[in-house]
């Protein structure tokens, strides 16, 4: 069996992961920029900001070799691509004066992508916040839900004459718990969780009015979601028990939290917060933001649900019938990262999340980091990579027969990159990145998955 007609075929990146040009044209420094940049050791653990004082200040260059790019795309056969739009890049303080050499980088991608057949998906923040608007309080100002709808429309304004699909946020979650309250990343906050439902509900609300914005402005009709990471859960078995109680888990958000989908899901898409979270909580939750005007604004109705998964927890329904989550298998088997290879996911969840939300599925990320390098032929031979791919795709494709709406599959990532705070030190790309010389070479990973997109998957 293939897949869906008209299925997205493509791969993903982000755009300071791969751009570079960190301050070149105008660009405003983002506040990975200024975290990627500071080498101070921390005087509790030890360690810098970024493994090996890594910096994404030219990355994979690709904001000079961005033609360069596409055409591997084109020569791997993408048939769609995701990338991030650098919020400072366009708009170098966060608002106000539109710098035209930043927009137009992003135009000129748009047309080389188009001209080889290739659909853009445009993600509109994946994390580089820019620092001049975290200078004035960065999500923990009131204004900040607006003024990033007004950076929204400067972009749609620029590009919906050719481009369709879009996404509001990559993983707010991420960004929020892990760069606000843990403070393991940029901007390193540490707030209290009262604080962080604050900024929680100030980027939701940032999403909605993105919403509204593009349908508003744009020039073709779009289609719009969010690249969500939702906590992923697969049952143990195939019992009606295990299912029913992996399903339950992936909605719950009865331990004290804040990592549940259901925080970042269900007000933008449900219009509510989830009342097990809240009465985990407590009094840390301000009941302010269960107004009805509050949750208004936070509701949304989008188009498509991004997901990106890349790894799971087995469940099981116990004695009682509730869930219980299993620990890891000895010697379970395991990325260059140390994540779990889990291909249920991509069978179970895009099931669990279409029965919930009713929003067709795109899996806007999955992927491994391999220890891969050019090998004495010339070549990357990556064979786990193939062996991942062709497991969690074969388990999306039971989902689609189970009667999910999946629409699209997105392979992390495009090619090498800059791995946040690991810096180089992680390699998840179809293609190969010297970052000394900057030359790329696919990998067979990449030759292996035109073959699957040739054939819409019936390859497999």
């Amino acid at each position: 069996m293939s897949f869906p007609e008209n299925f997205a075929w493509g791969a993903a990146s982000a755009a300071y992961q791969i751009e570079g040009a960190a301050f070149e044209d105008g660009k405003g420094a983002s506040i990975w920029d200024v975290y990627s940049n500071d080498t101070r050791l921390n005087p509790v653990t030890g360690k810098t900001n970024i493994r090996n004082l890594d910096t994404a200040n030219t990355a994979c260059d690709h904001y000079h070799r961005y033609k360069e790019d596409v055409a591997l795309m084109k020569e791997m056969g993408l048939k769609a691509y995701r990338f991030s739009i650098s919020w400072s890049r366009v708009l170098p303080d966060g608002f106000g004066k539109v710098n035209q050499k930043g927009i137009q980088f992003y135009s000129d991608l748009v047309d080389e992508l188009l001209n080889a057949g290739i659909e853009p998906y445009v993600t509109l923040f994946h994390w580089d916040f820019p620092q001049a608007l975290q200078n004035i309080g960065g999500w923990a100002n009131p204004q900040m839900p607006v003024i990033f709808a007004d950076y929204v429309k400067v972009v749609v304004d620029a590009l919906s004459d050719r481009v369709t699909h879009w996404m509001t946020l990559n993983e707010a979650q991420c960004h929020i718990i892990i760069g606000h309250i843990d403070g393991n990343c940029a901007p390193k906050l540490k707030v209290t969780y009262r604080e962080g439902f604050y900024l929680i509900n100030a980027i939701l609300k940032a999403h909605s009015l993105a919403v509204r914005k593009i349908r508003a402005y744009a020039v073709k009709k779009p289609s719009i979601g969010i690249a969500a990471n939702p906590c992923a859960y697969y049952p143990a078995s195939g019992s009606k028990a295990d299912i029913e109680a992996a399903r339950t888990q992936a909605f719950s958000a009865a331990d004290k939290s804040l990592w549940p989908t259901t925080w970042w899901l269900d007000p933008i898409l449900l219009g509510k917060y989830p009342e097990d979270g809240i009465n985990a909580f407590r009094s840390d939750f301000p009941e302010e933001l269960l107004r009805e005007d509050n949750m208004k604004d936070l509701y949304s109705p989008i188009d498509f649900l991004g997901c990106n998964l890349y790894q799971g927890t087995a469940v099981q329904a116990g004695a009682d019938g509730k869930p219980v989550c299993l620990p890891k298998k000895a010697g379970f088997n395991q990325t260059a990262f140390k994540w779990e290879v889990t291909p249920e996911v991509l069978r179970y969840m895009p099931d669990f999340l279409y029965e919930r939300y009713g929003l067709p599925v795109i899996i806007t990320e999955n992927g491994l980091s391999m220890a891969d390098w050019v090998a004495l032929d010339g070549k990357v031979h990556d064979p786990q990579r193939i062996d991942f791919m062709h497991r969690y795709l074969l388990e999306l494709r039971k989902a689609a027969e189970d009667g999910t709406p999946v629409a699209g599959y997105f392979a992390w990532s495009v090619m090498d990159n800059y791995e946040w705070s690991e810096g180089f030190g992680e390699r998840f790309g179809l293609i190969h990145v010297d970052y000394q010389t900057q030359k790329r070479t696919i990998k067979d990973s990449g030759l292996w998955y035109r073959s699957v997109i040739d054939s819409n998957g019936a390859s497999l």
